[in-house]
Protein backbone atom coordinates (compact mmCIF):
# COMPACT_ATOMS: atom_id res chain seq x y z
CA UNK A 1 0.00 0.00 0.00
CA UNK A 2 2.98 2.55 0.80
CA UNK A 3 3.84 1.93 -2.93
CA UNK A 4 1.09 3.83 -3.82
CA UNK A 5 -0.14 6.16 -1.05
CA UNK A 6 -0.15 9.49 -1.17
CA UNK A 7 0.64 9.75 2.67
CA UNK A 8 2.74 6.69 2.78
CA UNK A 9 3.20 6.75 6.95
CA UNK A 10 -0.69 6.92 7.38
CA UNK A 11 -2.02 4.43 4.63
CA UNK A 12 -6.06 3.15 4.78
CA UNK A 13 -6.78 0.46 2.46
CA UNK A 14 -8.82 2.75 0.43
CA UNK A 15 -8.06 6.02 -1.44
CA UNK A 16 -8.89 7.08 -4.95
CA UNK A 17 -6.30 9.11 -6.82
CA UNK A 18 -8.02 12.22 -8.25
CA UNK A 19 -4.93 13.50 -10.31
CA UNK A 20 -5.18 13.43 -14.23
CA UNK A 21 -6.79 15.68 -16.62
CA UNK A 22 -9.10 18.53 -15.17
CA UNK A 23 -10.61 21.64 -16.86
CA UNK A 24 -8.90 24.83 -15.71
CA UNK A 25 -10.76 28.36 -16.45
CA UNK A 26 -8.34 31.18 -16.14
CA UNK A 27 -9.38 34.61 -15.71
CA UNK A 28 -6.57 37.00 -16.53
CA UNK A 29 -6.44 40.94 -14.88
CA UNK A 30 -8.45 41.88 -17.75
CA UNK A 31 -11.35 39.85 -17.19
CA UNK A 32 -10.55 37.69 -19.69
CA UNK A 33 -11.61 33.55 -19.45
CA UNK A 34 -9.92 31.21 -21.48
CA UNK A 35 -10.96 27.65 -20.61
CA UNK A 36 -8.66 24.24 -20.89
CA UNK A 37 -7.91 20.89 -19.81
CA UNK A 38 -4.80 20.84 -17.74
CA UNK A 39 -3.02 17.79 -16.13
CA UNK A 40 -3.09 17.87 -12.48
CA UNK A 41 -0.81 17.87 -10.13
CA UNK A 42 1.04 19.88 -12.47
CA UNK A 43 0.87 23.53 -12.14
CA UNK A 44 -0.49 25.79 -15.21
CA UNK A 45 2.93 26.80 -16.16
CA UNK A 46 4.68 24.11 -16.24
CA UNK A 47 4.97 22.12 -19.81
CA UNK A 48 4.31 18.68 -18.17
CA UNK A 49 0.81 20.09 -16.91
CA UNK A 50 -0.26 20.41 -20.93
CA UNK A 51 -2.05 23.63 -20.50
CA UNK A 52 -1.35 24.88 -23.79
CA UNK A 53 -3.20 28.30 -24.87
CA UNK A 54 -0.82 30.71 -26.01
CA UNK A 55 -2.41 33.69 -24.78
CA UNK A 56 -2.41 32.40 -21.46
CA UNK A 57 0.90 31.14 -20.57
CA UNK A 58 3.59 33.10 -19.93
CA UNK A 59 7.30 33.15 -19.05
CA UNK A 60 5.94 34.93 -15.54
CA UNK A 61 2.43 34.92 -13.48
CA UNK A 62 0.82 37.29 -13.98
CA UNK A 63 -0.67 39.48 -10.95
CA UNK A 64 -4.38 39.38 -10.12
CA UNK A 65 -4.94 35.96 -12.32
CA UNK A 66 -7.78 33.74 -10.77
CA UNK A 67 -7.64 29.86 -11.84
CA UNK A 68 -10.83 28.07 -11.03
CA UNK A 69 -10.13 23.94 -11.79
CA UNK A 70 -13.05 21.50 -12.19
CA UNK A 71 -13.92 18.06 -12.19
CA UNK A 72 -16.78 15.58 -11.71
CA UNK A 73 -16.13 13.10 -8.95
CA UNK A 74 -17.38 9.14 -8.00
CA UNK A 75 -15.90 7.90 -5.58
CA UNK A 76 -15.75 4.08 -6.93
CA UNK A 77 -17.61 2.61 -4.15
CA UNK A 78 -20.75 2.64 -2.33
CA UNK A 79 -20.26 4.09 1.33
CA UNK A 80 -22.85 3.98 4.10
CA UNK A 81 -22.47 7.53 5.66
CA UNK A 82 -24.48 6.24 8.62
CA UNK A 83 -21.15 4.55 9.50
CA UNK A 84 -18.07 5.88 7.15
CA UNK A 85 -16.56 9.53 6.40
CA UNK A 86 -14.86 10.45 2.99
CA UNK A 87 -12.48 12.97 2.94
CA UNK A 88 -10.85 14.94 0.24
CA UNK A 89 -7.05 15.33 0.15
CA UNK A 90 -4.96 17.82 -1.45
CA UNK A 91 -1.43 17.87 -1.09
CA UNK A 92 -0.51 21.36 -1.71
CA UNK A 93 -2.07 24.41 -3.66
CA UNK A 94 -0.74 27.09 -4.23
CA UNK A 95 -1.29 29.82 -2.57
CA UNK A 96 -4.75 30.35 -1.56
CA UNK A 97 -7.84 27.85 -2.52
CA UNK A 98 -11.06 28.33 -1.86
CA UNK A 99 -12.84 24.77 -2.55
CA UNK A 100 -16.61 23.86 -3.93
CA UNK A 101 -18.92 20.92 -3.33
CA UNK A 102 -21.21 21.28 -5.99
CA UNK A 103 -21.02 24.83 -6.11
CA UNK A 104 -21.29 25.33 -2.30
CA UNK A 105 -18.06 26.73 -0.76
CA UNK A 106 -16.97 24.07 1.82
CA UNK A 107 -13.26 25.02 2.57
CA UNK A 108 -10.39 28.22 2.04
CA UNK A 109 -6.70 27.82 2.55
CA UNK A 110 -3.79 29.42 2.52
CA UNK A 111 -0.81 28.64 2.08
CA UNK A 112 1.31 27.27 -1.11
CA UNK A 113 3.43 24.07 0.52
CA UNK A 114 1.24 21.71 2.64
CA UNK A 115 -1.57 19.60 2.97
CA UNK A 116 -5.12 20.00 3.87
CA UNK A 117 -8.73 18.71 3.46
CA UNK A 118 -12.20 18.89 4.19
CA UNK A 119 -15.00 16.12 4.51
CA UNK A 120 -17.74 15.58 2.11
CA UNK A 121 -20.68 13.37 2.39
CA UNK A 122 -21.54 12.39 -1.04
CA UNK A 123 -20.67 9.89 -3.39
CA UNK A 124 -20.50 12.04 -6.56
CA UNK A 125 -20.21 15.59 -7.16
CA UNK A 126 -18.87 18.48 -8.83
CA UNK A 127 -15.71 20.07 -7.91
CA UNK A 128 -14.47 23.08 -8.06
CA UNK A 129 -11.11 24.94 -6.98
CA UNK A 130 -11.02 28.64 -6.84
CA UNK A 131 -7.20 29.68 -6.78
CA UNK A 132 -5.09 33.12 -6.64
CA UNK A 133 -1.77 33.31 -6.05
CA UNK A 134 0.23 36.68 -5.32
CA UNK A 135 3.58 35.49 -5.91
CA UNK A 136 6.03 37.91 -4.77
CA UNK A 137 3.94 40.80 -5.79
CA UNK A 138 2.56 40.15 -1.27
CA UNK A 139 5.01 39.62 1.02
CA UNK A 140 3.75 35.83 1.70
CA UNK A 141 5.44 32.54 1.98
CA UNK A 142 6.61 31.55 -1.73
CA UNK A 143 9.75 30.17 -1.61
CA UNK A 144 12.41 30.80 -4.41
CA UNK A 145 9.22 32.04 -6.79
CA UNK A 146 9.65 34.96 -9.35
CA UNK A 147 7.95 36.56 -11.26
CA UNK A 148 11.50 38.04 -12.91
CA UNK A 149 13.37 34.36 -12.34
CA UNK A 150 16.95 34.66 -12.92
CA UNK A 151 20.50 34.05 -11.15
CA UNK A 152 18.88 31.98 -7.92
CA UNK A 153 15.68 32.53 -7.96
CA UNK A 154 13.00 30.29 -10.54
CA UNK A 155 9.74 31.08 -12.42
CA UNK A 156 7.08 31.23 -10.27
CA UNK A 157 4.24 28.76 -10.55
CA UNK A 158 0.99 28.23 -9.07
CA UNK A 159 -2.39 25.97 -8.49
CA UNK A 160 -2.55 22.49 -7.49
CA UNK A 161 0.87 20.88 -7.78
CA UNK A 162 0.53 17.91 -5.28
CA UNK A 163 -2.10 15.12 -5.96
CA UNK A 164 -5.72 15.40 -4.67
CA UNK A 165 -6.96 12.25 -3.49
CA UNK A 166 -9.74 11.10 -1.15
CA UNK A 167 -10.30 8.35 1.22
CA UNK A 168 -12.55 6.25 3.18
CA UNK A 169 -13.11 6.03 6.99
CA UNK A 170 -15.05 4.34 9.35
CA UNK A 171 -17.22 6.87 11.60
CA UNK A 172 -14.80 6.72 14.03
CA UNK A 173 -11.16 7.17 13.11
CA UNK A 174 -7.48 7.62 13.53
CA UNK A 175 -7.15 11.36 13.24
CA UNK A 176 -2.93 11.56 13.89
CA UNK A 177 -0.26 10.10 15.83
CA UNK A 178 3.02 11.07 16.74
CA UNK A 179 6.54 8.76 16.89
CA UNK A 180 9.16 9.81 19.04
CA UNK A 181 11.87 7.25 18.72
CA UNK A 182 15.13 6.34 20.55
CA UNK A 183 17.67 3.06 20.39
CA UNK A 184 15.41 0.68 22.25
CA UNK A 185 11.63 1.50 20.38
CA UNK A 186 9.40 4.50 20.13
CA UNK A 187 6.96 6.65 22.01
CA UNK A 188 3.40 6.96 20.06
CA UNK A 189 1.16 9.12 20.84
CA UNK A 190 -2.36 7.99 18.60
CA UNK A 191 -5.32 10.74 18.70
CA UNK A 192 -8.72 9.12 17.53
CA UNK A 193 -11.82 11.10 16.49
CA UNK A 194 -13.76 9.45 19.38
CA UNK A 195 -11.17 9.49 21.62
CA UNK A 196 -10.93 5.75 22.36
CA UNK A 197 -8.50 3.66 22.46
CA UNK A 198 -6.76 0.87 20.53
CA UNK A 199 -3.64 -1.57 19.85
CA UNK A 200 -0.16 -1.14 17.79
CA UNK A 201 0.94 -4.13 15.94
CA UNK A 202 4.59 -4.64 15.56
CA UNK A 203 6.67 -7.72 15.06
CA UNK A 204 4.02 -9.98 15.90
CA UNK A 205 3.51 -8.33 18.96
CA UNK A 206 0.04 -6.37 20.29
CA UNK A 207 0.49 -3.03 22.37
CA UNK A 208 -2.69 -1.23 23.84
CA UNK A 209 -3.00 2.77 23.75
CA UNK A 210 -5.41 4.89 25.22
CA UNK A 211 -6.23 7.95 22.81
CA UNK A 212 -3.96 11.11 23.14
CA UNK A 213 -1.37 9.32 26.02
CA UNK A 214 2.04 8.16 24.95
CA UNK A 215 2.94 4.47 24.74
CA UNK A 216 6.18 3.25 24.97
CA UNK A 217 6.72 0.07 22.21
CA UNK A 218 10.11 -1.55 22.85
CA UNK A 219 11.95 -3.84 19.89
CA UNK A 220 13.56 -7.05 21.16
CA UNK A 221 17.26 -7.22 19.33
CA UNK A 222 16.55 -3.73 17.79
CA UNK A 223 17.85 -2.66 14.32
CA UNK A 224 18.93 0.79 14.29
CA UNK A 225 18.36 3.29 10.86
CA UNK A 226 21.11 5.51 9.28
CA UNK A 227 21.98 5.91 5.45
CA UNK A 228 24.13 2.52 5.55
CA UNK A 229 21.35 0.51 6.79
CA UNK A 230 18.01 2.41 6.51
CA UNK A 231 16.27 -0.05 8.67
CA UNK A 232 12.55 0.41 8.63
CA UNK A 233 9.79 -1.45 11.41
CA UNK A 234 6.35 -1.58 9.84
CA UNK A 235 3.35 -1.50 12.07
CA UNK A 236 -0.62 -1.21 11.89
CA UNK A 237 -2.42 0.96 14.46
CA UNK A 238 -6.29 0.05 15.42
CA UNK A 239 -8.96 1.66 16.93
CA UNK A 240 -12.50 0.49 16.22
CA UNK A 241 -13.17 -0.48 12.96
CA UNK A 242 -10.03 1.94 11.58
CA UNK A 243 -7.04 0.36 10.25
CA UNK A 244 -4.15 2.67 9.35
CA UNK A 245 -0.22 1.19 8.60
CA UNK A 246 2.82 2.57 9.16
CA UNK A 247 6.52 2.37 10.14
CA UNK A 248 9.21 3.66 12.46
CA UNK A 249 12.69 3.43 12.30
CA UNK A 250 15.16 3.62 15.36
CA UNK A 251 17.86 6.05 15.57
CA UNK A 252 18.58 9.24 17.72
CA UNK A 253 20.28 12.75 15.86
CA UNK A 254 21.80 15.47 18.04
CA UNK A 255 25.35 17.14 18.99
CA UNK A 256 28.10 16.51 21.00
CA UNK A 257 31.58 18.27 21.86
CA UNK A 258 31.05 20.31 18.57
CA UNK A 259 30.11 17.22 16.41
CA UNK A 260 26.75 16.19 15.15
CA UNK A 261 26.22 12.10 16.06
CA UNK A 262 23.64 9.89 14.51
CA UNK A 263 22.65 6.69 17.30
CA UNK A 264 24.91 8.45 19.82
CA UNK A 265 28.14 8.16 17.48
CA UNK A 266 30.04 11.13 15.43
CA UNK A 267 28.95 11.31 12.03
CA UNK A 268 29.95 13.75 9.59
CA UNK A 269 26.94 14.84 7.34
CA UNK A 270 28.14 14.74 3.69
CA UNK A 271 25.11 16.41 1.46
CA UNK A 272 24.18 18.40 -0.70
CA UNK A 273 21.78 21.24 -1.34
CA UNK A 274 18.32 20.14 -3.07
CA UNK A 275 16.00 22.79 -4.78
CA UNK A 276 13.36 20.05 -5.43
CA UNK A 277 12.82 21.46 -9.13
CA UNK A 278 11.96 19.75 -12.08
CA UNK A 279 12.49 20.59 -15.92
CA UNK A 280 8.69 20.24 -17.17
CA UNK A 281 7.08 19.63 -13.97
CA UNK A 282 8.78 22.74 -12.08
CA UNK A 283 7.72 22.00 -8.39
CA UNK A 284 6.41 18.82 -9.36
CA UNK A 285 8.34 16.18 -10.52
CA UNK A 286 7.52 14.08 -13.66
CA UNK A 287 7.23 10.91 -12.01
CA UNK A 288 7.62 9.25 -8.84
CA UNK A 289 10.36 7.51 -9.79
CA UNK A 290 12.62 10.40 -10.83
CA UNK A 291 12.31 11.58 -6.80
CA UNK A 292 14.22 8.00 -6.15
CA UNK A 293 16.70 8.28 -9.15
CA UNK A 294 17.27 11.68 -7.12
CA UNK A 295 18.27 10.15 -4.23
CA UNK A 296 19.79 7.28 -5.56
CA UNK A 297 21.91 9.41 -7.63
CA UNK A 298 23.15 11.35 -4.22
CA UNK A 299 23.98 8.48 -2.46
CA UNK A 300 25.78 6.48 -5.48
CA UNK A 301 28.11 9.65 -5.13
CA UNK A 302 28.53 8.70 -1.82
CA UNK A 303 26.92 11.50 0.25
CA UNK A 304 24.79 10.97 3.05
CA UNK A 305 22.74 14.14 3.35
CA UNK A 306 20.26 16.28 1.55
CA UNK A 307 19.56 19.76 2.29
CA UNK A 308 15.29 20.31 1.47
CA UNK A 309 16.04 24.06 0.33
CA UNK A 310 13.37 26.57 1.41
CA UNK A 311 10.71 23.91 -0.05
CA UNK A 312 8.11 21.36 1.53
CA UNK A 313 8.11 18.25 -0.67
CA UNK A 314 4.83 15.26 -1.16
CA UNK A 315 5.45 13.20 1.57
CA UNK A 316 6.10 10.51 -0.86
CA UNK A 317 9.58 12.37 -1.35
CA UNK A 318 10.34 11.60 2.54
CA UNK A 319 8.97 8.25 2.38
CA UNK A 320 11.55 7.40 -0.26
CA UNK A 321 14.32 9.04 1.85
CA UNK A 322 13.37 6.59 5.03
CA UNK A 323 13.46 3.69 2.99
CA UNK A 324 16.69 4.28 0.82
CA UNK A 325 18.74 5.87 3.77
CA UNK A 326 19.45 9.69 3.75
CA UNK A 327 19.22 12.32 5.83
CA UNK A 328 17.23 14.93 5.08
CA UNK A 329 17.71 18.82 6.01
CA UNK A 330 14.36 20.27 6.16
CA UNK A 331 14.27 24.40 5.10
CA UNK A 332 11.66 26.87 6.22
CA UNK A 333 10.11 28.00 3.34
CA UNK A 334 10.86 32.08 3.29
CA UNK A 335 9.27 35.12 1.61
CA UNK A 336 8.26 38.40 2.83
CA UNK A 337 8.75 41.84 1.27
CA UNK A 338 10.60 42.40 -1.64
CA UNK A 339 14.01 40.98 -1.88
CA UNK A 340 17.01 42.92 -1.41
CA UNK A 341 19.94 42.12 -3.05
CA UNK A 342 22.76 44.24 -0.93
CA UNK A 343 21.17 43.60 2.39
CA UNK A 344 20.87 39.68 1.62
CA UNK A 345 24.11 38.90 -0.52
CA UNK A 346 26.59 41.40 0.42
CA UNK A 347 27.53 38.87 4.24
CA UNK A 348 29.01 36.80 1.41
CA UNK A 349 31.65 39.57 0.47
CA UNK A 350 31.56 41.96 3.66
CA UNK A 351 30.49 40.05 6.90
CA UNK A 352 28.36 42.85 7.64
CA UNK A 353 25.19 41.78 10.71
CA UNK A 354 21.94 42.85 10.99
CA UNK A 355 19.84 42.42 14.18
CA UNK A 356 16.89 40.69 13.26
CA UNK A 357 15.09 42.20 16.17
CA UNK A 358 15.20 45.63 14.60
CA UNK A 359 12.46 47.41 13.05
CA UNK A 360 14.61 48.85 10.78
CA UNK A 361 16.48 45.43 9.95
CA UNK A 362 13.61 43.92 9.20
CA UNK A 363 12.36 46.09 6.57
CA UNK A 364 15.89 45.38 4.80
CA UNK A 365 15.43 42.09 5.42
CA UNK A 366 11.89 42.01 4.06
CA UNK A 367 10.44 40.93 7.16
CA UNK A 368 8.78 43.96 8.85
CA UNK A 369 4.92 42.52 7.57
CA UNK A 370 3.14 41.49 10.62
CA UNK A 371 0.88 39.04 8.82
CA UNK A 372 3.65 37.84 6.46
CA UNK A 373 5.46 36.74 10.53
CA UNK A 374 2.15 35.22 11.64
CA UNK A 375 2.29 32.95 8.33
CA UNK A 376 5.70 32.07 8.34
CA UNK A 377 5.63 30.68 11.85
CA UNK A 378 2.74 28.59 11.57
CA UNK A 379 3.89 27.38 8.34
CA UNK A 380 6.96 26.45 9.80
CA UNK A 381 5.23 25.12 12.97
CA UNK A 382 2.82 23.46 10.44
CA UNK A 383 5.91 22.02 8.81
CA UNK A 384 7.05 19.89 11.59
CA UNK A 385 3.72 18.72 12.92
CA UNK A 386 3.67 17.04 9.45
CA UNK A 387 7.31 15.57 8.84
CA UNK A 388 8.18 14.89 12.02
CA UNK A 389 7.64 11.22 12.18
CA UNK A 390 9.58 10.74 9.04
CA UNK A 391 13.55 9.18 10.46
CA UNK A 392 15.19 10.93 7.50
CA UNK A 393 14.66 14.32 8.67
CA UNK A 394 17.02 15.16 11.30
CA UNK A 395 17.19 19.04 11.30
CA UNK A 396 15.17 21.97 11.14
CA UNK A 397 16.53 24.89 9.20
CA UNK A 398 14.52 28.18 10.08
CA UNK A 399 16.09 31.31 8.12
CA UNK A 400 18.67 31.36 5.29
CA UNK A 401 20.59 34.28 4.24
CA UNK A 402 18.45 36.68 5.98
CA UNK A 403 15.77 36.46 3.54
CA UNK A 404 12.56 37.12 5.44
CA UNK A 405 14.29 36.89 9.05
CA UNK A 406 12.98 38.04 12.01
CA UNK A 407 13.59 37.83 16.10
CA UNK A 408 15.18 34.60 15.37
CA UNK A 409 15.97 33.83 18.42
CA UNK A 410 12.32 33.84 20.05
CA UNK A 411 11.12 32.34 16.58
CA UNK A 412 13.22 29.31 16.72
CA UNK A 413 12.54 28.66 20.29
CA UNK A 414 9.01 28.02 19.74
CA UNK A 415 10.33 25.87 17.34
CA UNK A 416 12.51 23.55 19.54
CA UNK A 417 9.94 23.48 21.40
CA UNK A 418 7.29 21.98 19.11
CA UNK A 419 10.13 19.69 18.48
CA UNK A 420 12.95 18.94 21.08
CA UNK A 421 13.90 15.58 19.21
CA UNK A 422 15.63 17.35 16.36
CA UNK A 423 18.47 20.54 16.00
CA UNK A 424 17.30 23.72 14.70
CA UNK A 425 19.69 25.91 12.17
CA UNK A 426 18.67 29.27 13.44
CA UNK A 427 20.11 31.59 10.41
CA UNK A 428 21.55 29.68 7.68
CA UNK A 429 24.75 31.50 5.87
CA UNK A 430 25.00 35.07 8.00
CA UNK A 431 22.93 37.78 10.38
CA UNK A 432 23.87 35.16 12.76
CA UNK A 433 22.56 36.47 16.42
CA UNK A 434 25.37 34.57 18.27
CA UNK A 435 22.48 31.75 19.94
CA UNK A 436 21.41 28.49 18.83
CA UNK A 437 23.06 25.42 18.14
CA UNK A 438 24.92 25.91 15.05
CA UNK A 439 27.28 28.46 14.00
CA UNK A 440 26.06 28.19 9.86
CA UNK A 441 28.24 28.98 7.53
CA UNK A 442 28.04 29.79 3.49
CA UNK A 443 31.32 30.33 1.66
CA UNK A 444 31.49 31.15 -2.46
CA UNK A 445 33.97 32.88 -4.57
CA UNK A 446 36.98 32.82 -2.03
CA UNK A 447 38.26 29.27 -0.08
CA UNK A 448 37.09 28.35 3.41
CA UNK A 449 39.14 28.06 6.21
CA UNK A 450 37.49 26.76 9.27
CA UNK A 451 37.71 28.96 12.57
CA UNK A 452 35.98 27.41 16.01
CA UNK A 453 32.81 29.56 16.72
CA UNK A 454 33.95 32.14 20.35
CA UNK A 455 30.49 30.71 21.69
CA UNK A 456 31.76 26.69 21.21
CA UNK A 457 28.54 26.24 18.79
CA UNK A 458 28.81 23.13 16.51
CA UNK A 459 30.47 24.53 13.16
CA UNK A 460 28.50 23.64 9.77
CA UNK A 461 29.28 24.48 6.68
CA UNK A 462 26.03 24.73 4.62
CA UNK A 463 26.49 25.80 1.45
CA UNK A 464 29.70 26.41 -0.26
CA UNK A 465 30.59 25.10 -4.27
CA UNK A 466 28.27 26.03 -6.52
CA UNK A 467 30.80 24.88 -9.70
CA UNK A 468 28.93 24.68 -12.53
CA UNK A 469 29.00 23.36 -16.41
CA UNK A 470 26.36 23.88 -18.95
CA UNK A 471 25.28 21.19 -20.70
CA UNK A 472 22.16 22.08 -21.82
CA UNK A 473 21.27 24.47 -24.34
CA UNK A 474 19.24 27.41 -22.68
CA UNK A 475 18.27 30.92 -23.53
CA UNK A 476 18.10 31.94 -20.48
CA UNK A 477 21.16 33.34 -18.80
CA UNK A 478 23.99 31.02 -16.98
CA UNK A 479 24.67 31.59 -14.09
CA UNK A 480 27.08 29.87 -11.39
CA UNK A 481 29.75 30.49 -9.18
CA UNK A 482 32.75 29.31 -11.09
CA UNK A 483 32.44 27.54 -14.78
CA UNK A 484 33.96 24.40 -15.74
CA UNK A 485 34.85 23.35 -19.24
CA UNK A 486 34.02 19.64 -19.36
CA UNK A 487 32.89 17.04 -16.90
CA UNK A 488 36.68 15.43 -16.10
CA UNK A 489 37.56 19.27 -15.13
CA UNK A 490 34.83 19.84 -12.78
CA UNK A 491 35.38 16.83 -11.12
CA UNK A 492 39.01 17.89 -10.50
CA UNK A 493 37.64 21.20 -9.50
CA UNK A 494 35.33 19.69 -6.92
CA UNK A 495 38.06 17.06 -5.84
CA UNK A 496 40.45 19.66 -5.02
CA UNK A 497 37.56 21.68 -3.00
CA UNK A 498 37.05 18.41 -0.49
CA UNK A 499 41.12 17.61 -0.46
CA UNK A 500 41.72 21.34 0.21
CA UNK A 501 39.34 22.54 2.17
CA UNK A 502 36.44 20.55 3.25
CA UNK A 503 38.91 17.51 4.52
CA UNK A 504 41.45 19.38 6.42
CA UNK A 505 38.46 21.86 7.77
CA UNK A 506 36.80 18.13 9.21
CA UNK A 507 39.98 17.27 11.21
CA UNK A 508 39.84 20.45 12.72
CA UNK A 509 36.25 20.59 14.04
CA UNK A 510 33.45 20.94 11.23
CA UNK A 511 30.88 19.10 11.70
CA UNK A 512 28.68 19.10 8.28
CA UNK A 513 29.53 20.27 4.60
CA UNK A 514 26.54 21.09 1.99
CA UNK A 515 27.66 20.85 -1.91
CA UNK A 516 25.78 23.30 -3.87
CA UNK A 517 24.06 21.15 -5.21
CA UNK A 518 22.47 17.96 -6.47
CA UNK A 519 21.15 19.14 -10.23
CA UNK A 520 20.84 22.38 -12.24
CA UNK A 521 17.91 24.30 -12.07
CA UNK A 522 16.45 26.64 -14.88
CA UNK A 523 19.28 28.94 -15.45
CA UNK A 524 21.42 27.32 -12.72
CA UNK A 525 24.29 25.02 -13.64
CA UNK A 526 26.01 24.69 -10.89
CA UNK A 527 24.27 20.67 -10.37
CA UNK A 528 26.13 17.33 -10.82
CA UNK A 529 22.90 16.38 -12.44
CA UNK A 530 21.56 18.24 -15.56
CA UNK A 531 18.19 20.02 -14.91
CA UNK A 532 16.34 17.20 -17.18
CA UNK A 533 18.34 14.38 -15.12
CA UNK A 534 19.68 13.10 -18.16
CA UNK A 535 23.49 13.53 -17.77
CA UNK A 536 25.77 12.79 -14.54
CA UNK A 537 28.21 16.26 -15.25
CA UNK A 538 30.76 14.52 -12.69
CA UNK A 539 32.81 11.20 -13.12
CA UNK A 540 31.29 8.92 -10.17
CA UNK A 541 34.71 7.14 -8.72
CA UNK A 542 36.49 10.14 -7.88
CA UNK A 543 33.48 11.42 -6.15
CA UNK A 544 32.84 8.42 -3.97
CA UNK A 545 36.41 8.54 -2.75
CA UNK A 546 36.11 11.70 -1.44
CA UNK A 547 32.93 10.24 0.56
CA UNK A 548 35.14 7.51 1.52
CA UNK A 549 37.66 10.16 3.25
CA UNK A 550 35.32 12.29 4.79
CA UNK A 551 32.27 10.22 5.80
CA UNK A 552 31.92 8.46 9.07
CA UNK A 553 29.90 5.34 8.88
CA UNK A 554 27.31 4.21 11.45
Amino acid sequence: MKDLYPRPQMARDSFFLLDGDWELVWVDETGHRTQATVKVPYSPEAEASRFSPEEVISPTLRINTFMRYCREVVFPEDVDFSKERLFLNFGAVDYRAIIYIDSVRVLEHTGGFLPFSVEVNKRSFVLEVSVFDPSDSLPVVRGKQSRNPGGIWYPAQSGIWQSVWMEKTPKDYIKSFDITPDLEGFVISVETSSQTGGTVEIEGKKISFESGKKTRVNIENPLLWSPEHPHLYNFTIRSGEDCVSSYAALRTFGIKDGRLQLNGKNYFNHGLLDQGYWKGGLYTPLSDSQMTEDILLAKRLGFNTLRKHIKVESLRWYYHCDRLGILVWQDMVSGGGKYNKFFHSAPLFTGSFLNDRDPLAQKKMGSDDLEYKKEWLNTALETIRLLKNSPSVVMWVAFNEGWGQFDSSHVCSILEKEDPSRPVDYTSGWHDQGDGPFKSVHCYFRPYRFKKDKAARCVILSEFGGYGLKLEETEKKNFTYRKLSSREELTRAIMELYEKEIIPAKQKGLAASIYTQLSDVEQETNGLVTYDRKTVKVLEEPMRMISEKLCDRV
